[in-house]
């Protein structure tokens, strides 16, 4: 499961490739901050970021008319001696009319490297365009068009890209740029220091606030309401993780660990119920679910020395999956996400996506032994995420900067951190974050069908919590769909109205 995330196509939204955009150097304003390249030499001279840009929109939802104002600015980061060390830019969407009691949610998406454009402009943002369905091409359209699932009617909202994402740029060199930037804690720090900004900026500090992340950024979230509520005395009401990864740990040890199959197959069994045009819901999952916490579990850990261990294994995972029972066996039951998305659709010439495994496009080279092209979903995304954002931002609201647009920086994720993907413990911050707040309440949600972050290691997280109050504290929700599963319109309907709920019907 994680190994094949670090391999093909990591945890947020971000697949790895060589080459890539820089986080710092061509980004970087000019004169006093401007960081040094390798070999010592100033980096281009280029203009400062404009001033705050703002734009009065119209957008229609469950029908009503919401009159809101987008703004597109920057806020700087420091240091210890307040030197400006980073600019981060930030999309919001306020609602016209009283602000008194009106929640404001942060949302952040993952990577290390992705911007906060997929949230934006699929997920919860007042505008979108369609992306990370089966069918969709990077040269379909990029114009922006209501967005049915928007939470703009019952929270404002503010998109925040970390460093080196977006036009967000780091202005010290790369070496410090790590170490103030591409690191778990660091990252969680100086974030959780934007939202407060944000909030003393435009004076809703007594306003409810809400957390939301997708992928690594789902990670981000309950890490960031643990850091708001015991380092910056702001203390969110709400956590919304979307697809999320919230435990590194349970990709280790994959030679005598079970965990790592035991998260995967219930998304398998799911994909080959969907392509059996069968309908997904927990009753139908149950049954992949109940055996591997139990059975299953068990014969993995009885190993090869157990024939009739690996012949059960190769029945019941192959029966689930849709998969050659032969070469189920050959593999000891122990079938990787590389193999199982590659397996799939091999007679057909294509390949599967790690995000939705029904969301398929053709394999240019399908005699290779291995995969060699990229991702079906991540390689439609970029250009009509990337388009409409760029076009949003200079044209729709007018906020005009020189720089690359980064919706993914493969150059960030490279430069993060080695082994920080094992440190991720974010379970253990969501914890003591609903510890802490006796009100706070937390919603997970996730597609059925997502391989890269499994829903199933999820609920294993979740079940082990202690109740610390009522049920509806903590809760799970799967949908149909992927990774991006806001991409089907009625996997998004049920998404806003389980978020609904999370801030009490506001």
């Amino acid at each position: 499961m994680r190994r094949m995330m670090l391999a093909a196509g990591a945890a947020a939204v971000l697949g790895f490739a060589p080459g890539g955009p820089t986080a710092w150097a061509d980004d970087a304003p000019a004169k006093i901050d401007a960081p040094k390249k390798p070999d010592g030499k100033d980096a281009p001279d280029l203009p400062p970021f404009p001033a705050d840009a703002t734009v009065k929109q119209v957008t229609h939802v469950g029908g009503k008319t919401l009159n809101y104002t987008v703004t597109v600015g920057s806020l700087p980061v420091r240091d210890d001696k307040g030197k400006k060390t980073a600019e981060v830019v930030f999309t919001a969407y306020v609602l016209d009319g009283p602000r008194e009691g009106r929640p404001v949610t942060f949302a952040f998406n993952g990577g290390p490297g992705a911007s906060s454009v997929y949230l934006n402009l699929g997920a919860i943002g007042p505008k979108r365009i369609q992306f990370g369905a089966q069918g969709d091409a990077p040269s379909d359209s990029a114009a922006l068009i209501d967005n049915a699932g928007t939470w703009l009617d019952f929270t404002d909202l503010v998109f925040i890209d970390p460093v080196g994402t977006g036009y967000s740029r780091s202005l010290v060199d790369p070496e410090q740029t790590k170490k103030d930037f591409f690191q778990v804690k660091p990252d969680i720090a100086y974030l959780s220091r934007i939202v407060f900004d944000w909030l003393v900026k435009n004076g809703r500090a007594a306003s409810p606030k809400y957390v939301v992340g997708e992928s690594y950024g789902g990670f981000r979230a309950p890490a960031i309401a643990h850091y708001l509520q015991g380092q910056m005395g702001v203390a969110p009401k709400g956590v919304i993780m979307v697809s999320p990864c919230l435990d590194g740990h349970l990709g280790a040890a994959e030679d005598i660990s079970p965990l790592p199959w035991i998260v995967d197959l219930p998304s398998m069994a799911a994909a080959n119920l969907e392509r059996q045009g069968k309908a997904l819901t927990p009753d139908a999952l149950a049954e992949v679910e109940a055996y591997a916490r139990g059975e299953f579990a068990v014969d993995l850990m009885k190993g090869a020395v157990d024939p009739a261990a690996v012949a059960r294994l190769a029945d019941k995972v192959s029966r689930y999956a849709g998969l050659d029972p032969a070469m189920v066996r050959r593999m000891g039951g122990r079938v990787d996400s590389r193999t199982f998305l590659r397996e799939l659709y091999r007679e057909q010439g294509k390949l599967a996506s790690i995000y939705d495994s029904n969301v398929t496009t053709w394999d240019p080279y399908p005699w290779s032994v291995g995969q060699r092209a990229g991702d079906p979903i991540l390689d439609a995304i970029i250009a009509p995420t990337t388009s409409a954002m760029v076009d949003f931002t200079t044209r729709t609201v007018g906020w005009k900067v020189e720089g690359r647009y980064n919706a993914l920086s493969f150059a960030v994720n490279a430069a993060w951190e080695p082994g920080w993907f094992q440190s991720i413990d974010s379970a253990g911050d969501l914890r003591q974050a609903v510890a802490t707040d006796g009100k706070l309440k937390a919603l997970i949600v996730h597609g059925y069908d997502d391989l890269s972050c499994p829903y199933f290691a999820s609920r294993l997280l979740v079940d082990q919590m202690p109740p610390m109050g009522g049920p509806d504290r903590v809760q799970l929700k799967v949908y149909p769909g992927g990774h991006m599963f806001y991409s089907r319109p009625s996997s998004q309907a049920a998404f806003r109205r389980d978020v609904m709920a999370v801030y009490g019907g506001q």
